[in-house]
């Protein structure tokens, strides 16, 4: 058992806590603790045992922790009516979805205010009169507690829920109560009137409440006119005097509420109650309500009723996405600033249902937009507090005394161009600036960095104002902080045009130390900008009011990192998205919405299923294919003796249970036969693949991976139409799955393109290097955005590169056909373009094909073929001799074909370059690459996002979306890549969307707690289908980790077992040279009195545990240790810049040592592997970010070999969340032990026993260390060796290219990155 050394810091409960014998435990372990199923709550152990016992305590929060910890509500509490509403925001838990499901039917429609009001919604939908005469029986027959259940009413943001309720609630005018309330219109309750606007949202979104169908804009509008139609004629009909006005006007005059009321005013308070009875509205209440149905209220029903409200879509269009001070501080944001938990905030949540596309893109919109805007605020008060503004002796003027490299002080920018408005616009079409930049005193990397800023980049301009001391202010003080306390006045956002240089020149790519030619150090920087002209449009009008100019007082530009800084174009991709009332294809729009059938969109369920499919080198042989379903009867079409070989045309692979028709309870009830399942036949042919040529290129590439059964299932299902979720535990081989998924694809539909999308370049590259090894056409291969340079491969799969590809692969082609020309001895110029080289293939290459094979189908003499062959001097480089003496006809003319394919391929390559002849620019050309030519394309989602329109607007096609690390990709995100096409017949036109992931692992990172775990923005689209019950296919054998290290992870995978090459090939088998195990937490103090370190918030350092990691690696190589199967990790990003700055000073130019493969954070290293890890765990104080149990997971899974973790051991074995995890870890010694005498590779067993010596710190370490490189380079001097050459790593080739960018110079702190959020 764990003993914790000191108490926690942070309150939260330890391992004694959770197993001790304190009270709570021990109700814990009588009531509920060791159930496998809930069972039903005991209200006197609620009452008595619990709650009397907290409400003495005051609630304390460390009990409540401890109760959640102890599972109390999963297991204990589900049934308590005091939590009904606190259950209504659970509804994604299936236990309370079935629990309050029968609280909002129709049942609850018996507190409608008329038959008349009930006959309007049967006239509307029929099916519903049959709903509601058997709830109507199933009330009747109920007791008067289980009537007072049925009457129980809310919940408007989910279809099966909302159903019933939104009439309920229309029909008691609770809109109006709420507005006409004094809690509403009291000042200091912003956060109810915040959630009224959010109820009012779902009460009138735009949906058919009986079929779940969207309204479109027009759809909408014309309910809305036929409700204003129906006031009128009732106006007509009964007060015609009064009400002449009203009933003869447009709608568009009464609409609005102003004009609506005044048409109402003239009727007297019966009147109006007469009115409103007439439009069959509730005007009476019962008594105990004490609802006062005044003219007030009357007229607020109407009003709200009958006024034009905007739309979803228009509110979406109507909000900015270009941030000003006001935005960065509204309240309603502000109010999510300090969530704990205790209470509901006002932003909608991505739950696991929705009303529909639209009311999903609106979701994601809104709760886009306020995480970016919360970011954006944290970053612009980060860069004002560094630069420490302070007043000078002219009032106008400000110092800066601080420094950073994302900001920079400018004086006001000039206002240059503002372009007239457009048609139907108010605001300017175009606002520019220009604004100058004094780099001289900038570092050269900062001021490339600057020099490098893009087209439609967004940055900041501030007018700071230091009359508050802003570098004292901490986040937090005041309740609602404006941006004044931080020093900025004003904030407006702009978008780059240009960056000039000092002649006004637009700045390209240039060398390093290189400005436009010149070595002199640049000085000034243009920056041409458009202004933000919907900000621009309100200043104006404020500056004509009087106010003063904003533009003359901002003194500060500020920039953001790249990835970052998309949030724009992606929010103007939803934004697009939502106006275009796009849809997901018919067999996943319920799925994805989250109702009917989870399993509806599997591709056994699918009516376009095929039935017999072409697995090409999926399986290496016939008893790796009986292996591989393991379920099935497999047998082949033709019984021989012979054994069949790959590849395989499997039949009946997509056999299914039939589909029954659900009986009746009743029925279900008496029925006692239980129907046994048919044996499952695949039948199973094979063919000869055909000879592609008879040079050694010609050979197809094969699969060489012996899939196990699960990643067969999984490449079936994936294969086939429809949805496929692919869960992939740490070195299970789901990328390897996805390759063979996309290679089947190829092959069997050549007319399909596949989409294939990651979370980051480098999971995107790893997906992408696979493909190239297969039997894949290169031309057909295409990678957009950036990352791409850092493929490993000789070929360049970008756009531009492709094109350059193509046409450098002209001159090649063309030469061949300048030999086949020789061959027929033809004269003419016929490899003079793709046109000619095409005549020339018609008239010469053709016709001696069909000369040839009429006279091979003719004769059976085989010197006789083989010597009428046409194309022998075209062939004579190949490997000789063509046709083997001892051939059969039938080998000679499968050669003969091999000879033809290649021949045709030439001319098939020629035909696909020709358009590059024609088309002129190098856009046209990459964009008819990416429309016509490419067949799978890949990008990362955030490309996606940012590019969709332009995308959608070539008329880009595809059929099959493929996702990889599909559970780190926000749901947004994930969403977008399905529809880069444009709709076609309404319909995106796609046949198989796949998902890989591991929702067990890393998800999206959202550093808003609020939007976090209230508002669910982390929730990916592959983690809400399985929580669904989508059908999931779980990989269960891992190949990447020693069986010890993977048991590190594996409790989080009960079913993962090891693949055979773990268990005996013999670099698994081989204990790691000079230690004594394979894997080990290292407890390490304080270093120089000092643990953890915060120089700025987020950004952790731990100078110990650094110069361990290093002192460590060092150790390593001087045992042999290659460096680039060394990658040191770590949790934060300022552990990382600090473990490399270590390294610079100590390794980097020591030819000892050199660098290791890579230093980075655990976040951006989930889907890498090496072999050898070490792990910095950074926190001293509390574990902080990584209680996060899936980045531990991602930490401990990257190793195959050697893990070796440092941490402090007082502070990880008190949190009970990884408790698990560390059990293991602390079953070996704290100190590190080592093996003296081994070098690399050892020739010890793992399973040997052999004395360890003990390293006690640090120090201890480093002087070992010390003492081994004196003793390495005499050796070397004795013995007239050389020192090694630096071995070449990636984090070497980083080093030098910031040694190159002149990074090593800069004296400041760089901004770094958060990639840990607490």
């Amino acid at each position: 058992m764990f003993k914790p050394v000191h108490p926690q810091v942070d309150g939260r409960p330890d391992a004694d806590d959770l197993e001790g014998e304190n009270k709570w435990t021990q109700l814990a372990q009588k009531h509920w603790r060791n159930l496998v199923k809930s069972r039903k709550v005991k209200n006197e152990v609620i009452k008595n045992n619990i709650w009397d016992s907290l409400e003495n305590e005051g609630f304390p929060f460390r009990t409540l922790l401890i109760l959640e910890n102890l599972q109390l509500l999963e297991k204990f509490v589900h049934s308590i009516e005091n939590a009904k509403r606190a259950a209504f925001q659970s509804l994604d838990n299936s236990l309370i979805r079935r629990e309050c499901a029968p609280l909002v039917s129709i049942s609850i429609w018996q507190n409608l205010a008329s038959e008349a009001t009930m006959e309007r919604k049967f006239e509307q939908y029929a099916p519903l009169k049959k709903a509601w005469r058997a709830a109507t029986r199933k009330f009747n027959s109920a007791d008067e507690t289980t009537q007072a259940k049925l009457r129980f009413d809310h919940l408007e943001s989910q279809l099966p829920t909302r159903r019933y309720v939104n009439s309920l609630v229309k029909d008691l005018n609770l809109l109006g109560l709420i507005r006409l309330s004094s809690l509403f219109n009291e000042t200091e309750n912003g956060l109810f009137r915040d959630l009224f606007a959010l109820l009012r949202h779902y009460v009138y979104f735009p949906i058919d409440d009986n079929t779940g169908i969207q309204l479109s804009q027009v759809q909408s509008y014309e309910e809305h006119s036929a409700n204003l139609a129906r006031l009128q004629r009732i106006s007509l009909k009964n007060f015609k005097d009064k009400l002449m006005i009203l009933a003869l006007s447009n709608y568009a005059a009464i609409d609005s509420r102003d004009e609506l009321e005044a048409h109402l005013n003239p009727l007297d308070d019966v009147e109006l109650a007469t009115l409103a009875r007439l439009l069959g509205f509730r005007t009476t209440y019962p008594l105990t309500s004490k609802v006062d149905v005044g003219r007030e209220m009357l007229l607020e029903i109407l009003l709200s009723t009958h006024e034009r409200r905007k739309t979803f879509r228009e509110v979406m269009r109507d909000l900015s996405i270009l941030p000003t001070e006001a935005t960065l501080y509204e309240p309603t944001l502000l109010r999510n600033e300090h969530y704990n938990g205790s209470r509901s905030l006002a932003i909608p949540k991505l739950n696991l249902q929705y009303l529909s596309v639209g009311d999903f893109l609106w979701r994601s919109f809104v709760l886009y937009r306020c995480e970016s805007f919360f970011e954006i605020r944290k970053e612009m008060e980060e860069t004002v507090k560094r630069l420490q503004p302070r007043e000078t002796q002219h009032p106008s003027k400000v110092h800066f005394d601080g420094f950073s490299r994302m900001a920079i002080p400018i004086p006001k920018p000039a206002i240059i161009e503002v372009a007239p408005p457009k048609v139907g616009h108010q605001k300017p079409a175009l606002v520019r600036a220009e604004i100058g930049l004094d780099v001289s005193k900038l570092a050269e990397s900062v001021r490339r960095e600057w020099e490098s800023l893009r087209q439609d980049d967004v940055v900041y301009l501030l007018a700071v104002d230091p009359t508050e001391d802003t570098r004292d202010v901490t986040n937090g003080h005041a309740a609602h902080p404006t941006s004044r306390d931080f020093g900025i006045r004003y904030l407006r956002a702009a978008e780059v045009e240009r960056v000039l240089d000092d002649d006004g020149h637009v700045i390209r790519d240039m060398p390093a130390g290189l400005s436009n030619g010149y070595v002199a150090r640049p000085r000034v920087r243009r920056l041409l900008v458009k202004i933000d002209t919907v900000a621009y449009t309100l200043d104006t009008a404020q500056r004509k009011d009087g106010q003063p100019d904003i533009y003359e007082t901002i003194n500060l530009i500020v920039r953001r990192k790249g990835r970052e800084n998309n949030f724009r174009k992606i929010l103007d991709t939803i934004k697009t998205l939502a106006s275009s009332d796009i849809a997901v294809p018919d067999w996943l729009q319920e799925v994805f919405l989250g109702y009917g059938d989870p399993t509806s969109a599997t591709y056994t369920r699918m009516p376009n299923r095929i039935s017999q499919l072409d697995f090409r080198d999926t399986f290496l042989d016939w008893r790796h294919l009986v292996e591989s379903l393991p379920d099935r009867v497999v047998e082949p079409y033709v019984h021989d003796e012979s054994v069949i070989e790959p590849p395989f045309i499997l039949d009946g692979i997509t056999s299914a249970e039939p589909e029954h028709p659900r009986p009746s309870k009743k029925r279900r009830r008496e029925d006692v036969e239980v129907s046994q399942p048919a044996a499952k036949f695949i039948k199973v042919s094979t063919y000869k693949p055909p000879n592609n040529g008879p040079y050694p290129t010609d050979a197809p590439k094969t699969n060489q991976i012996r899939f196990t059964p699960v990643q067969v299932q999984a490449i079936v299902s994936g294969t086939q139409p429809g949805l496929t979720v692919i869960v992939g535990p740490p070195g299970t081989g789901k990328t390897d799955v996805a390759t063979q998924i996309i290679n089947n694809i190829y092959h069997d539909f050549p007319s399909q393109r596949t989409l294939l999308i990651a979370h980051s370049n480098q999971a995107l590259n790893q997906l992408f290097q696979k493909i190239t090894n297969l039997d894949i056409d290169e031309r057909h291969l295409l990678r957009l955005g950036h990352g791409e340079e850092d493929l490993e491969t000789d070929v360049n799969y970008s756009k531009h590169g492709r094109v350059e590809s193509f046409l450098g692969n002209r001159g090649h082609y063309l030469a061949e056909v300048d030999r086949l020309a020789a061959n027929f001895q033809a004269p003419g110029a016929h490899a003079n373009s793709c046109e000619t080289a095409g005549y020339f293939n018609s008239v010469y290459v053709v016709p001696a094909w069909s000369k040839f094979w009429d006279h091979a189908n003719a004769d059976t003499n085989i010197s006789d073929i083989a010597s009428s062959f046409p194309f022998h001097q075209y062939f004579s480089n190949a490997p000789q001799p063509l046709f083997p003496p001892e051939s059969r006809k039938e080998q000679i003319l499968d050669i003969a074909r091999g000879c033809q394919r290649h021949i045709e391929r030439i001319f098939s390559e020629l035909e696909d370059i020709r358009p590059f002849e024609i088309l002129r620019t190098s856009r046209d050309k990459a964009n008819y690459l990416l429309i016509k030519e490419a067949r799978i394309i890949a990008m990362t989602s955030t490309h996606a996002a940012i590019r969709r329109q332009e995308i959608a607007d070539l008329g880009f096609r595809y059929d099959n979306v493929i996702m990889e690390e599909a559970a780190q990709i926000t749901e947004i995100e994930n969403f977008i890549p399905l529809a880069l096409q444009n709709p076609k017949d309404g319909q995106l036109a796609l046949q198989r969307v796949v998902l890989c992931g591991d929702h067990l692992q890393n998800s999206p990172i959202v550093q808003n707690l609020a939007f976090r775990q209230f508002a669910n923005l982390e929730q990916s689209l592959f983690l809400r289908f399985v929580r669904l019950g989508v059908p999931i296919i779980s990989l269960d054998s891992q190949g990447r980790a020693r069986p010890s290290i993977a048991e590190l992870y594996k409790w989080r995978y009960p079913k993962l077992e090891n693949l055979p090459n773990v268990l005996t090939e013999i670099e698994y088998l081989r204990a790691n040279a000079g230690f004594r195990y394979e894997y080990q937490f290292i407890d390490v103090p304080d270093y120089k009195g000092m643990g953890e370190s915060q120089p700025t918030p987020h950004y952790f350092q731990n100078l110990g545990e650094a110069e361990y990691a290093v002192t460590l690696y060092q150790y390593m190589r001087l045992l042999g240790y290659p460096a680039s199967r060394i990658s040191i990790l770590t949790t934060y990003a300022g552990q990382r810049a600090l473990i490399r700055d270590v390294l610079g000073h100590r390794c980097a130019k020591n030819r000892l040592f050199g660098l290791p493969r890579l230093v980075t954070t655990v976040d951006k290293y989930q889907g890498e592997q090496n072999d050898y890890i070490i792990l910095s765990l950074v926190r001293t104080a509390r574990a902080g970010y990584l209680r996060d149990i899936r980045r531990l997971t991602v930490a401990l899974s990257r190793a195959r070999l050697g893990l070796y973790i440092l941490g402090r051991r007082s502070v990880f074995e008190t949190c009970y969340e990884l408790r698990e995890a560390f059990v293991k870890l602390f079953e070996r010694p704290n100190q590190l032990l080592l093996t003296p005498g081994e070098v690399f590779p050892a020739n010890r067993m793992l399973e040997d026993e052999v004395e360890g010596t003990e390293m006690t710190g640090v120090v201890h370490l480093g002087q070992y260390v010390f003492e081994m490189t004196k003793a390495k380079i005499e050796s070397l001097k004795v013995g007239g060796g050389q020192l090694p050459m630096i071995e070449a790593t990636p984090e070497m080739m980083k080093m030098d290219a910031d040694e190159e960018d002149g990074a090593g110079g800069d004296p400041v702190a760089e901004d770094e990155d958060i990639d840990g959020v607490e």
